[in-house]
């Protein structure tokens, strides 16, 4: 009887795992395959059925979720605001964080500029590099 919910769970995550764009359940279709032949072999075994589940399960996660990070993830490119984060970039106003004033041009992108210390000010024309994003403004350093 046990052979009937390893089939269901080994199913339920083949599905799941066609539905999604990224591996997240492949690893336990395979762990309950495993349980389902353990169950054909000793149906009265339920703790062993599960034991083996997990093991399989565990084993398969941690032999190929790096290896499949490492292909899935291999042509990753930012193609967001995160480019900017270590770009190069010139103050055009001058930035002053107890004022709130302070713009940057990078790659001919004009932002909102701070710096990371309140104390700091730093005027036109100076070179900068930006360290982070925080909302729509970029945090920046001396160059």
């Amino acid at each position: 009887m046990w052979w009937i919910l390893w089939l269901v769970v080994c199913i339920a995550c083949a599905v799941i795992e066609a539905a999604t764009p990224q591996l997240t359940s492949i690893w336990f279709s395979l762990g309950a395959a495993a349980a389902l032949v353990t169950s054909l072999i000793a149906p009265e075994l339920w703790w062993l059925q599960l034991i083996v589940f997990i093991a399989v399960s565990a084993l398969a996660l941690c032999l190929t979720r790096p290896l499949a990070k490492r292909f899935l993830n291999k042509n990753k490119v930012s193609v967001n605001a995160d480019r900017f984060v270590g770009a190069d970039g010139v103050v055009i106003q001058t930035i002053n964080n107890v004022e709130g004033t302070g713009q940057v041009k990078s790659n001919g992108t004009v932002w909102s500029a701070k710096t990371e210390s309140d104390d700091e000010q730093i005027g036109e024309g100076t070179p900068v590099v930006i360290k982070r994003i925080e909302g729509v403004k970029v945090i920046v350093a001396l160059k």
